[in-house]
């Protein structure tokens, strides 16, 4: 009968890859939406990051705003270095300023909104925008002067501003600080108006607390991304308080628009089009396109 053990003793295997020599699939190649449509990263940023099978917005942030609305990205940054202190030395779970460290490190910013001014179709513009990987797009004091310094640089250099919100609201480490950033950049828009100059307000996914309550909802004209959170208190908390069952779509930004607190929505790959052809409708210049 065959000796069985020799299928168990081979002297000389075959060709093996140590672990160390395994190559991993490199991340981020593909992006899975919400609905599940599979795209391959590349194709997405060159579709906006909109997937093209269904059409979501994915969250960006202002890397990827500047991209699209300066003429060829090229813009000066404006308060560069600015970023958030502890003057409340503020800790729950862990101190404030360990956080600021931490979100700085991970993000590469230095806080959560970033002011360009630049081209786009050829006219000067100020742009601040938030992101909310930086401490949820939370509203601090720094977030609240980089903003009303942009709205002054719009007013010197008689621009239009434009503000891309993404947030979670007002950052609580900074209690009274951070809510009294809400009249604070409110009346550095109330400046702008009174220089004669549009203020664009983008609302994107999501924009919540106290920036809707500031603003995100003072624009000359507001305007949003499809699907995009749009409201004060989230709509759990809502339903809880009143205890009722919300509308179909409820803050959403297409149940906004039909309510009437929206101008329009846009599609990201339109949204360059249409900010500069109100600008140029609104001050009387030659549609560019």
């Amino acid at each position: 009968m065959e000796d069985m053990t020799a299928w168990f003793k081979r002297k000389e295997k075959g060709i093996q890859t140590s672990t160390e020599e395994k190559k991993d699939t490199p991340k981020g190649l593909w992006y899975k939406s919400p609905t599940g449509k599979i795209v391959e990263s590349e194709d997405l940023a060159k579709n906006f990051y909109v997937s093209p099978e269904d059409d979501y917005h994915v969250r960006i942030g202002s890397k990827e705003y500047f991209e699209i609305l300066f003429d060829n990205n090229k813009f000066t940054e404006l308060d560069e270095k600015l970023s958030s202190k502890d003057p409340l030395k503020f800790e729950d779970t862990k101190k404030y300023s360990e956080r600021l460290k931490a979100a700085q490190k991970k993000t590469g910013l230095k806080d959560a909104v970033r002011t360009g001014y630049g081209k786009s179709f050829g006219k000067d513009i100020v742009i601040c925008c938030m992101d909310f990987k930086f401490i949820g797009g939370s509203m601090g004091s720094v977030v609240g002067e980089k903003i009303a310094r942009g709205i002054d640089h719009a007013i010197k250099k008689k621009t239009p501003f434009m503000m891309i919100s993404k947030s979670g609201g007002a950052r609580m480490m900074e209690a009274a600080l951070s809510l009294m950033q809400l009249a604070k950049t409110s009346a550095k828009l109330a400046q702008l108006s009174e220089a004669g100059l549009p203020y664009i307000s983008l609302c994107t996914d999501p924009t919540t607390g106290g920036t809707t309550a500031s603003y995100a909802m003072l624009g000359d004209i507001n305007i949003a991304e499809p699907g995009a959170l749009i409201g004060f208190a989230g709509p759990r908390i809502v339903k809880d308080t009143t205890g009722k069952e919300l509308p179909e779509g409820f803050q959403s930004s297409e149940f906004l628009l039909e309510h009437g607190f929206l101008d329009f929505i846009s599609h990201r790959k339109d949204l360059k089009k249409k900010v500069n052809l109100y600008i140029d409708l609104i001050q009387n210049n030659p549609v560019r396109s």
